[in-house]
């Protein structure tokens, strides 16, 4: 199983976040992610959120990351560790310049760049952005067949709805093969079709996780499943976030558990699909100390991962 690195201060929940972690700074998130590469973690992830309305700070937080920026700074930052969103929200995005976004990074990190792509949950930050909530599904799946296009055809036309384009030129194209590396996000039947159709892995956020098998069961039985290998993310940190962002109690998902206890529900949860997880920070007192257990981490813990 891959583990991922969970950066400090890319988001502010209460029912993930540490007192100390409001303090972190862009310096100590790039001494983290170097830290990170060095110690061989294989994946950082950035969330996204552009306008939280008041009514949802309490819980959701105010500080969020424009991911696609933070996915660039990051790859500059390090040397081998995947970077990825989690996620970018693809409806309030254009299509053309965010495909124009991701190729470069893709390109200058010499494949590195995962990108998880979801539809949105917040209808009011839509409305802020003047983007229609209700088309956000039909949105994105015409944004992503056209930033296909763009990334794959050496001619690249599209007509679609939300999108035209034809008698253009597109450069560079993703170091990565077939395109940017795909994943989805979310819970949906309507997730999981998008993510057979377009994507290599799977990122759920509200499935609980007895639930994961008989879901990549359905996302194998969609007709835009071709068979390909498929990654599925499972933060332990997952297990205690609900709907809107509520705190869940999540026994096997606390943080500061043993190496024994670590290493069984890391197992656990591999024997249920998950391909990549991660560990919740614990309660430490600051970046040092974070990196201390982190370093503990991949020292008694990944290596008796399956």
């Amino acid at each position: 199983m891959d583990l991922v690195f969970p950066m400090p201060h890319t988001i502010r929940l209460k029912s993930t976040r540490q007192p100390w972690e409001s303090s972190v700074t862009g310096r100590d998130q790039t001494r983290m992610a170097k830290r990170a590469d060095e110690l061989g973690y294989d994946m950082i992830s950035v969330p996204e959120h552009f306008l939280i309305p008041d009514e949802q700070v309490d819980r959701s937080g105010p500080h969020y990351f424009n991911a696609t920026a933070a996915q660039a700074y990051l790859a500059g930052a390090t040397e081998r560790v995947r970077v990825n969103s989690s996620v970018t929200l693809l409806p309030l995005r254009n299509p053309v310049v965010l495909a124009k976004a991701l190729s470069t990074i893709d390109w200058m990190s010499s494949g590195r760049l995962t990108v998880t792509f979801g539809v949105g949950w917040l209808k009011e930050e839509f409305d802020l952005l003047g983007v229609p909530f209700r088309d956000r599904g039909k949105r994105a799946d015409e944004y992503l067949a056209a930033m296909i296009e763009l990334w794959t055809s050496d001619s690249p036309v599209f007509h679609g709805q939300y999108v035209r384009f034809e008698n253009v030129a597109f450069e560079p194209k993703p170091v990565s093969e077939p395109h940017v590396t795909i994943w989805m996000g979310g819970d949906s039947d309507a997730a999981l079709r998008r993510a057979a159709r377009f994507a290599t892995g799977w990122h759920p956020f509200l499935t609980q996780a007895g639930d994961i098998p008989s879901r990549i069961d359905f996302l194998k039985s969609q007709p835009g499943y071709d068979g390909r290998p498929l990654e599925i993310m499972y933060g332990l940190s997952t297990a205690r976030v609900g709907r809107n962002h509520e705190v869940i109690d999540a026994p096997k998902s606390r943080p500061s558990m043993s190496a024994d206890e670590l290493t069984d529900r890391l197992g656990e949860l591999a024997e249920l699909g998950v391909t990549m997880s991660g560990v919740p920070i614990p309660p430490v007192s600051g970046v040092d100390a974070y990196l201390d257990y982190s370093q503990w981490v991949m020292e008694e813990i990944k290596p008796h991962l399956p």
